[in-house]
């Protein structure tokens, strides 16, 4: 296998795919059981064990799964329970810990919970992810009318060491989600035209996400004085933003039609010199590799679409950063004239699988466990084709927002029904 560059913090292996049997019960077994109440049947039969037959650190593993898997669904007695047992959290499940705390932040808006656990995290010592925790803490206290505090949170946040990341492009809405958090205590402290300011450069830039859109029409109807006039003013906004990327992404148009080709991006530590990140040394037409379900997909079957494939690892966090961008782009067009798969490389079924099922994956998704087809050799990396099977676009690496992943790749099929 050739050496990978892949844009994430966790290497695939993190998630260490099951080889053959294996003596002692642990936690990379249990990772593969797709559903948390499968999980949990698991781990009272595992209780039973006798200690030989488990790793050393199993028991406290897979309470630790268990605590961080009943949060993401938003339960947060479940949780509680198993966090109530001490369990030490390794890096990934520290991290997938902090997720789910946004996510109650942002989706489910149980402020007091978020608030709570968020500063419990802290005082665990912050799982390397400070910032965002005091962000989230920050903007749930500011909804729960705690301003003093949201105010000094916010401030921590903004001056932490670990804020660089924000501008890395490597988790997910990392920047957009700050702004956001920062304009929801702005709005708390009476400071409504800094909010508004804040969250107008945001969606001007592409430092945005679906989130965003709430707090912002509150920013724009404390400013305005009503909220009349607010789809028209975000419209415009999101125009200007997707036109900006149009016209990147039109200078990187294949115009000579190509069926194989390198593709290649400068590489990060000197600019004079170019790193190849896929090798597409046959035609799309004839590639074939397998679903989730086992079956065969030839991508042949999709001449006369525009057809989009993402090559991505379950350990590269910008590689699934990069979903929710993709999946509003599909939401956009119908199957007759777009598809697009999301291609796993070097990980087995269950994996996959498991994977897929926890998040959940929207997208459609093929495996090319030995990386056969297109020698991927950076993720996450991205080939679009045209309806005749030319390779028109492809790139390298997260966006750094939903909106903008959604504005490149909806250029890129734009573009190509432009000029077919």
């Amino acid at each position: 296998m050739k050496k990978i560059i892949l844009f994430m913090l966790i290497s695939s292996s993190a998630w260490a795919q099951q080889p053959a049997k294996k003596a002692k019960y642990g936690i990379d077994q249990f990772m593969l059981i797709e559903k948390v109440e499968d999980q949990e049947k698991k781990y009272n039969e595992v209780l039973k064990e006798p200690a030989s037959n488990l790793t050393a650190t199993a028991i406290n593993d897979l309470r630790a799964e268990l605590a961080y898997h009943w949060l993401a669904k938003g339960n947060v007695e479940r949780y509680r329970f198993y966090k109530a047992t001490k369990p030490k959290f390794n890096f990934r499940q520290g991290l997938f810990l902090s997720y789910a705390v946004e996510k109650l932040l942002d989706e489910k808006m149980q402020y007091a919970d978020a608030a709570q656990i968020s500063k419990e995290l802290l005082e665990d010592g912050g799982y390397d992810r400070t910032s965002v925790l005091l962000e989230v803490n920050a903007a749930a206290n500011a909804k729960l009318g705690n301003v003093d505090v949201a105010r000094k949170l916010i401030a921590q946040s903004t001056a932490d060491k670990g804020s660089d990341v924000r501008l890395t492009k490597y988790f997910k809405d990392a920047q957009s989600n700050y702004l956001n958090r920062y304009a929801m205590v702005m709005l708390a402290a009476g400071d409504n035209q800094k909010a508004f300011d804040v969250l107008t450069k945001a969606f001007k830039e592409a430092d945005s996400n679906p989130y965003m859109i709430f707090t912002f029409k509150e920013a724009y109807k404390k400013v305005k004085g009503t909220d009349k006039g607010f789809e028209p003013y975000l419209k415009s906004l999101q125009a200007e933003a997707y036109q900006k990327y149009y016209k990147e992404v039109e200078k990187s148009y294949v115009a000579v039609a190509q069926q194989t080709l390198d593709g290649t991006f400068p590489d990060p530590s000197d600019g004079t010199k170019l790193i190849t990140s896929f090798r597409a040394t046959k035609p799309v037409k004839e590639v074939n590799m397998k679903n989730l379900e086992g079956k065969i997909v030839n991508l042949g079957d999709y001449k006369g679409k525009i057809l989009a494939i993402d090559f991505w690892t379950t350990g590269c966090t910008p590689c699934v950063a990069a979903f929710a961008g993709f999946e509003k782009v599909v939401a956009d067009y119908n199957k007759e004239e777009f598809q697009m798969f999301v291609v796993n490389i070097f990980e087995d079924d269950r994996t996959v699988k498991a994977f897929a099922a926890t998040k959940p994956i929207k997208l459609d998704v093929l495996q090319d466990e030995e990386n056969k087809m297109y020698d991927v050799r950076a993720t996450p990396s991205k080939v679009v084709f045209d309806p005749m099977g030319n390779i028109r676009f492809f790139a390298t690496g997260y966006a750094g927002s939903t909106d903008r992943e959604y504005y490149k790749l909806k250029a890129m099929v734009e573009i190509i029904k432009a000029r077919i």
